[in-house]
C-alpha cells in the first residue's frame, strides 16, 4: 500500500511596519488577507509581532497562534525545529521586528533552512527603510551597497568610512548604512569629521510614519545646520 505524501507548507516572509502606521497605509490588502489565515509564526520580537498582528486585523485571536522567536541567540536546532509545522502541512510566517524580513535581520537563517528542506520560501512586498531611503535619496540608485551597523570603535569606524570612500569614488556606490537610534547624532557628527565637505549625505528618519523627513545635503551643510536627528529611527546614505 503507498503512503501518501503530506504537501509541506510555505514559509511566507511578512513585511512589518516601520512606525506606528495604520497598516492599510503601508501594506497590500493581500498580505492582510493572508496573515489573517496563518496560525504559526516566527517572530523576531514576541510582544512587536502580536502588536503587528492585531493592527493588520483586530479580529486575529493571538491566543490562538503559535509563535517561536528566532533571534541572534537562535542555534541550528532551534531554527530546524521551527520549521516542523511546514513540514506537516502547514503555511509559516516569519516577521522582523520592523520592515523586511531577512535583510539585515535574523530571519535569514530560517529561510536558508527552508531551501535546504525543500520548502517553498514566498517574499510579499511590503516597506523596505532601505530601498525607501534610497528611492527619496536623490543618490545612485544602479550601484549601491549596504553595510548594515558600523562598528562603534572610533578607529575602526573611521577604517570604514575611508572605504566608503574609496568606494563611493571608484565604483560611484551610494552606502546605506544603519545606526542605533540614541547614536543617530553621533553618526552624523562622526560623518562630518571623516568626510570631504562636498560629499553629500543624506538621513531618512521616520519613514512611513507622521514624523518621516528626508534631508539630502553636502557634508559641509550638515555640519553647519547642526540639524538634531534625535532618537528617530533612521538610515544614512553617502555619495558623491
Amino acid at each position: 500500500m503507498q503512503t501518501e505524501t503530506v504537501k509541506k507548507g510555505r514559509l511566507f516572509l511578512f513585511p512589518s511596519l516601520l512606525a506606528d502606521t495604520p497598516a492599510w497605509q503601508v501594506l497590500p490588502r493581500y498580505n492582510i488577507e493572508l496573515i489573517a489565515k496563518v496560525k504559526y509564526f516566527v517572530v523576531e520580537e514576541l510582544r512587536t509581532a502580536r502588536r503587528f498582528l492585531k493592527s493588520c486585523d483586530r479580529n486575529i485571536d493571538i491566543d490562538s497562534l503559535s509563535f517561536e522567536v528566532l533571534n541572534e541567540h537562535s542555534g541550528a536546532d532551534d531554527v530546524d525545529r521551527m520549521l516542523m509545522p511546514a513540514r506537516s502541512g502547514f503555511d509559516i510566517g516569519v516577521i522582523s521586528e520592523a520592515g523586511c524580513p531577512a535583510v539585515a535581520d535574523p530571519g535569514a537563517d530560517i529561510v536558508s533552512a527552508a531551501h535546504r528542506a525543500g520548502i517553498e520560501v514566498v517574499p510579499l512586498v511590503g516597506p523596505s527603510s532601505i530601498m525607501l531611503a534610497l528611492m527619496a535619496s536623490g543618490f545612485n540608485g544602479q550601484q549601491f551597497t549596504f553595510l548594515g551597523y558600523l562598528p562603534i570603535d572610533g578607529a575602526a569606524r573611521a577604517a570604514v568610512f575611508r572605504d566608503m570612500e574609496r568606494d563611493i569614488r571608484r565604483r560611484r556606490a551610494t552606502q546605506i548604512f544603519i545606526e542605533t537610534p540614541y547614536r543617530n547624532d553621533r553618526m552624523v557628527a562622526d560623518i562630518c569629521r571623516n568626510f570631504p565637505g562636498d560629499f553629500k549625505l543624506c538621513v531618512a528618519s521616520g519613514l512611513t510614519g507622521s514624523d518621516q523627513r528626508v534631508r539630502t545635503m553636502d557634508v559641509a551643510q550638515w555640519k553647519a545646520a547642526d540639524i538634531n536627528i534625535g532618537k528617530i529611527p533612521a538610515i544614512f546614505l553617502l555619495f558623491a
